[in-house]
């Protein structure tokens, strides 16, 4: 059952429920009401009808003709039957043949005044006594015309819950179509949905009502999900790229190696060249899969100092590039050794600060780089400062992009993603990090938060 129908079935359902108690309540009310209304006017009668059959003697011409008219105008639909102590009828109009049984007479001279009713009439017994002896009145009426008025009250009731029903149906259907549009508009968009266009958001007219909610909370799943999809194509893209260069001199050296015996100087170089490859690879991979989110270092987060790091990145810069050794200063300005304590994951910040290094080494073009440690504000500042070409002031906003490489790097290798995975570690580890550039030179700078 479809989510409208549920709702159309439920607020009928309620509506009829609601509308039987409410029926319920109105013809109890109505019932005894008028029961209440027959039995006043069945007293008033009975008092009456004592006056006018027993008390012509104590009362003037005048006020018994008043009396008269009174009485008349009461027992149209009324019958009215006097006995006296000995359980005869002595006045009466006659309207009812069936008589009060002594038991009855008895009841009401006990009790005084009494109503009943019985299946087709409504009673009212008065006990009167007068100068002219003991009498008991009993005045009846005759219920069909308020059986009449119930059975219509029930028909009419009958009939507008039959009518509210429909229309309530008829209403709630249209009601939901119009609520469960929304969804429906939703449910077309999601299956437009495909791998290549997961970033594209879910639109609804903003309601801020909990729909919107969820399709905003859907639409960052949907980003993240984007993300993941375009994360793992580069990841696949740049294996596939990245890896023939080193797969290819490997299998070059080792083909060219098989084809003839070589001198052991030969295998010693060739297996350097292979490693070297291999280093490279898994360099690569380790990156790769820091950036992907499918690896965590495996130590953790804990304290280390900041220049203690530093001067191993420096030791591998130079191992890789060791022409390069002259043109890198670094300039360490904080004297108190505590200060320079700082929390983290040391291996991915390590990788952070050597691959922004190795970039302005690399991008440097045999100019100087400038690399300070110093204190400002309660933070230590690791500003690291090429005079290369710079930055295009359009790429500046790409360059945090997976694989993205500037327009003016020339023939210069690289994959492109040093400088964005640099981004990601200190994201994830708390460390500030911002980038200038211009055609002078381009300048990176992590900012540390001290113990």
């Amino acid at each position: 059952m479809t989510v409208r129908s549920r709702l159309t079935l439920i607020s009928s359902f309620t509506f009829g429920v609601v509308f039987a108690l409410v029926a319920f309540v109105v013809y109890y009310t109505f019932v005894i009401t008028s029961e209440r209304i027959i039995f006043s006017d069945l007293q008033k009668t009975g008092l009456l009808s004592a006056m006018f059959y027993l008390e012509e003697d104590e009362l003037s011409t005048r006020e018994h003709n008043r009396i008269r008219v009174d009485f008349e105008a009461e027992i149209q639909q009324t019958d009215v039957k006097v006995y006296d102590r000995s359980g005869r009828l002595r006045y009466g109009n006659g309207q009812l043949r069936e008589s009060a049984t002594p038991a009855m007479l008895q009841r009401i001279r006990d009790e005084g005044r009494v109503r009943f009713k019985t299946a087709g009439y409504y009673y009212y017994g008065l006990h009167y006594p007068d100068n002219q002896g003991d009498f008991v009145v009993v005045v009846a009426a005759d219920h069909s015309f308020f059986a009449a008025q119930r059975n219509q009250l029930l028909l009419t009731m009958g009939v507008a819950l039959a009518i509210g029903l429909l229309l309530i149906f008829l209403l709630s259907y249209v009601l939901s179509r119009i609520a469960y549009r929304p969804i429906s508009s939703v449910i077309r968009q999601v299956n437009q949905l495909q791998a290549h266009n997961l970033e594209r958001a879910l639109t609804l007219p903003r309601t801020k009502d909990e729909l919107h909610e969820l399709i905003e909370t859907f639409n960052g799943l949907l980003l993240r999900l984007s993300e993941n999809f375009v994360i793992q194509k580069n990841f696949i893209n740049y294996v596939s790229h990245e890896f023939k260069t080193p797969l290819a001199s490997i299998t070059g050296n080792l083909e060219v190696f098989a084809q003839r015996d070589r001198t052991p100087t030969e295998y010693k170089k060739v297996s350097e060249t292979v490693l070297t490859e291999v280093s490279q690879l898994e360099h690569i991979l380790n990156n790769l899969m820091i950036l992907a989110g499918l690896r965590t270092d495996s130590q953790g987060s804990a304290t280390y100092r900041i220049d203690e790091l530093l001067w191993d990145v420096m030791d591998r810069i130079f191992e890789r590039w060791p022409e390069a050794k002259p043109l890198v200063g670094l300039d360490i300005s904080v004297a108190d050794a505590d200060r320079l304590v700082v929390k983290g994951y040391r291996n991915q910040l390590q990788m952070a600060v050597y691959n922004v290094i190795d970039n302005a080494v690399k991008y440097a073009q045999g100019k100087p780089v400038a690399i300070t440690l110093a204190e400002s504000d309660g933070a230590l500042r690791l500003t690291v400062q090429d005079h290369g070409p710079g930055i295009p002031p359009t790429e500046l906003q790409l360059v945090h992009q997976p694989f993205y490489r500037g327009s003016n790097v020339g023939n210069t290798k690289g994959s492109g993603i040093g400088l964005s995975l640099a981004v990601l570690i200190c994201k994830q580890n708390g460390v500030a990090f911002s980038l200038a550039s211009d055609a002078r030179g381009t300048q990176v700078m992590f900012t540390f938060r001290q113990l």
